[in-house]
């Protein structure tokens, strides 16, 4: 199981400000700091526009801690739309730094495994070279590189497979499926490391209360499945008779490549004191009822 901060150490006393407070992400932070009795403050994405620099200054002045739940994560439209993904995830990135450090904030932000290139064999480790292969990759490592040059007090935070209770995500999506079809053929030589949103929001709060050094830490779940191991999973929990089968990428092309191997390394996390999030299988058994209710 993921282990939860001790409730001795933390810090009620800061003020925390979610950027992309109503994505699936957002929304579950908000309920855990909520949960830890800490003043926090969301925003969405019609409450601050990250493009405009002066509005950023304004939004996040007086807070102890902002982190960065938002980002342009259409993958496949990126391709066509670079420069409007570069605004979102990098121009606006590097506006929220600045603006965290001129008021003495530490900054987190949520990056992803899009960084790589997935051409690994092992767990990327958190000072991997990073080789984007999509415009959506490039936009998001060029959003870490303004996080460091920007905000010396900082966390990146690189997640993947994300699933949760509050947006559309592929559980949800292959559980339907599984009740309208007899057969899911899913593939199999995409491997990665599923995670719950919940899991992401509580190691974000303890990585903050363990006042852990700035730096690039990787929160996904341990272990690692494909695409067609946790669909198997997911069907298996919901009790639907579809059957499913592996395949391959090539049967499913699409405008931008997806990494094969996003399997990231948490010897940064554990160098720090802070546990990693448990073993995926675990955690989508504990998630199963809330993210498929």
């Amino acid at each position: 199981m993921t282990a939860t901060a001790d409730p001795s150490a933390r810090d009620t006393d800061r003020r925390w400000l979610v950027v992309g407070a109503g994505g699936m992400l957002g929304t579950d932070l908000m309920a855990r700091l909520a949960a830890a009795g800490i003043d926090a403050r969301g925003l969405r994405r019609a409450d601050l526009d990250v493009t405009d620099a002066e509005a950023a200054q304004t939004a996040l002045a007086g807070y102890d801690v902002v982190v960065n739940a938002t980002a342009y994560t259409a993958v496949d439209d990126a391709e066509t739309h670079e420069a409007e993904a570069f605004a979102v995830n990098a121009t606006g990135v590097a506006n929220l730094a600045r603006a965290a450090h001129a008021a003495g904030a530490r900054f987190v932000h949520v990056s992803t495994d899009y960084v790589f290139d997935g051409g690994a064999t092992a767990p990327y480790a958190e000072d991997a070279a990073v080789a984007p292969r999509s415009a959506y990759g490039r936009t998001k490592a060029a959003g870490e590189w303004a996080v460091r040059a920007e905000a010396p007090d900082h966390l990146v935070v690189r997640t993947a497979w994300l699933y949760g209770a509050h947006g559309g995500c592929f559980p949800r999506t292959m559980a339907r499926l599984a009740d309208d079809r007899d057969l899911l053929a899913v593939v199999d030589d995409q491997v990665g490391q599923p995670t719950w949103t919940r899991d992401l929001a509580d190691l974000i709060l303890r990585l903050v209360e363990a006042d852990a050094p700035a730096g690039t830490y990787h929160g996904t779940s341990s272990g690692r499945t494909s695409w067609f191991g946790f669909t198997r999973r997911i069907v298996a929990g919901t009790g639907a008779s579809a059957v499913v089968e592996p395949t391959t990428s090539d049967k499913f092309p699409r405008p931008a490549p997806r990494p094969a191997f996003s399997v990231l390394g948490h010897d940064a996390l554990r160098a720090a004191g802070v546990a990693p999030i448990g073993d995926w299988a675990e955690r989508w058994d504990a998630a199963a009822a809330e993210v498929l209710a």
